[in-house]
């Protein structure tokens, strides 16, 4: 069977598209191995939007980026846009960036007012 030009061109382009949300995952690849546990304020509370949720606190005077799950997921966990307020005191579970003077990290858990929500629960340590 032999495929046109316009044909082959078609399918790699159908390809590309359909490989996209793989390309935009957040993987865990740029994160440590060890978990930390970071306690602060709620700098900007939860932002449901795609590919993953996140949330900024302070914590001893440092802003950190808190990736969390897909907003699915983290919905599911519990997490949503009302659930934390700016100022909120939380305690993040997570793995930190590699990267020392980022201050990044990707959330496994988020803890606040004695409730955990628990956004990859198979992930904590």
């Amino acid at each position: 069977m032999r495929l046109s030009c316009k044909s082959a061109l078609s399918s790699t382009a159908l390809l590309c598209v359909l490989a996209l949300p793989s390309l935009a995952h957040h993987g865990w690849s740029g994160q440590g191995q060890e978990q930390i546990e970071v306690t602060g304020e709620v700098h900007k509370p939860v932002n449901l939007v795609n590919p993953h949720a996140s949330l900024q606190i302070v914590a001893d005077g440092q802003v950190w980026d808190v990736t969390l799950a897909p907003p699915s997921r983290t919905e599911s966990a519990g997490l949503t846009a009302k659930t934390l307020a700016v100022g909120d005191q939380v305690t993040v579970r997570g793995n930190r960036n590699t990267d020392p003077k980022r201050y990044e990290m990707k959330a496994v858990r988020v803890s606040s007012g004695g409730r955990n929500y628990d956004l990859y629960p198979e992930r904590i340590k």
